[in-house]
């Protein structure tokens, strides 16, 4: 049985391996291919792509970009990302430096009530790497301020709390573009955790799919088999693929494995093939 992972991190944005480390991890698991999906950047992807070259692990260049839908932030995956070019990189750099003035003022608010956080310890070492709120949780935990990260979501830097400031909103519109333009094909990420309904997810896709959009994750860690076929058909009824991945971001989501999610989910090649055919 050929098994695949269609959504995985590295320390390139969230994760906590390094790409050539994500794709041992993969091989490891005995998995045919993944695609490696970082949050807002393709800067890891030259690095898999080299390390792989010889190695018995088909790897897709992806990348999962946040935008904003009637407020309410969803993530896009973005599947054979044209990662070499520069007009892209450029694309991405702008949304990034937009990024890094909202990180700087959540650093500056924590700082203000004597919490030790910095962006040196937010980069932990890698310049290059797009800061998330996990980023945030970690450190909070490493400097002792919070037991675990779900507690430095839940009183610190979740939605509505003390520290958190909303991340620039890039509409829809902007990220569709952008996948439109450099990659062979869009999938909306995880659809049941917007904490929407069938019919409204179902309005997400109906527009998402205007503007470009080629599929769907009916399969990913959070999902139990009734949703994940509620969602396929959804799919099926908007003439939608569908993909799948563990959202794998290695020991910052140590209970999501890679290529099995949290012990079921398993995800077929012939999915990938259906996306090649796109």
């Amino acid at each position: 049985m050929d098994l695949i992972d269609l959504h995985v991190h590295s320390n390139a944005s969230d994760g906590s391996f390094t790409p050539s480390q994500v794709a041992d991890l993969a091989i490891d698991a005995g998995l045919k291919a993944i695609a490696l999906t970082d949050h807002d950047t393709i800067d890891g992807i030259a690095e898999i792509i080299d390390y792989t070259k010889n190695r018995q692990l088909e790897v897709v260049p992806g990348i999962e970009l946040s935008c904003y839908y009637q407020n309410r932030e969803v993530h896009i995956l973005g599947f054979y990302v044209d990662y070499k070019n520069p007009e892209l990189n450029r694309e991405l750099e702008v949304l990034k430096k937009a990024r890094e003035g909202r990180n700087i003022k959540m650093v500056e608010l924590m700082q203000k009530d004597g919490l030790n956080v910095t962006m040196e310890k937010l980069l932990h070492g890698n310049p290059d790497s797009v800061i998330t709120r996990a980023h945030f949780a970690r450190v909070l935990v490493e400097e002792g301020i919070c037991k675990d990260k779900d507690t430095a979501f839940r009183k610190y830097i979740g939605i509505g709390c003390k520290y958190y400031l909303p991340k620039p909103q890039v509409t829809c519109e902007t990220a569709m573009n952008i996948l439109t333009k450099y990659s062979k094909a869009s999938f909306l990420a995880h659809p049941l955790l917007y904490h929407l309904g069938y019919s409204q997810i179902e309005e997400l896709l109906i527009y998402l799919k205007s503007l470009g959009l080629k599929g769907l994750e009916a399969y990913h860690s959070s999902n139990n088999a009734y949703e994940s076929d509620r969602l396929r058909q959804i799919a099926a009824s908007l003439d939608l693929k569908i993909s799948g991945g563990s959202d794998f971001h290695g020991i910052i989501k140590p209970n999501i494995r890679l290529g099995a999610g949290r012990g079921n989910m398993r995800v077929h090649y012939k999915l990938l093939e259906d996306i090649k055919k796109l």
